[in-house]
């Protein structure tokens, strides 16, 4: 068990997993990261306008490609969260730091963490990012919009 599930995340809740989460993209700590997953076959991950990755291992290899370019300096904003009995789902904006042509810039991407209550405690199961905007998206005034 990484030395992160012990100490940090055994107590933890949905929110404190889920700063671990970022704390850990934006320092590149793997271990750290993986530390934030459920430990079950069906965890899945959706960078933003990458293929759905299914499990730990494909998971794991996801972001060891992405840290192999830098750390991801995302911040979570604006945090909708639904909790239910033993699962919690948080919709957010991800405010990322991005290298452009014209120097720094900002991204912004609308993601959607899952998490489930394991005998471990509080995990992430899902993480299904967007492609980012130059802009956060605002949410839809009218519910009667149906998009699908």
């Amino acid at each position: 068990m990484p030395k992160y599930q012990t100490q940090v995340l055994s107590n933890a809740s949905a929110d404190d997993v889920e700063i671990s989460f970022y704390e850990a993209l934006q320092s590149g700590d793997i271990d750290k990261l993986m530390a934030c997953w459920a430990d079950e076959d069906d965890i899945v991950c959706v960078h933003p306008g990458g293929a759905r990755l299914v499990g730990a291992p494909a998971i794991r290899a996801g972001f060891e490609a992405l840290f192999a370019n830098g750390t991801i300096r995302a911040q979570p904003e604006r945090i909708h969260r639904v909790e239910s009995m033993g699962a919690c789902l948080h919709s957010l904006i991800e405010r990322v730091e991005i290298l452009t042509p014209d120097g720094p810039a900002q991204a912004y991407v609308t993601a959607t963490n899952v998490f489930h209550k394991t005998a471990q405690g509080w995990r992430m199961v899902a993480h299904h990012a967007s492609p980012g905007t130059p802009a956060p998206a605002e949410p839809l005034a009218s519910p009667g919009v149906i998009l699908h």
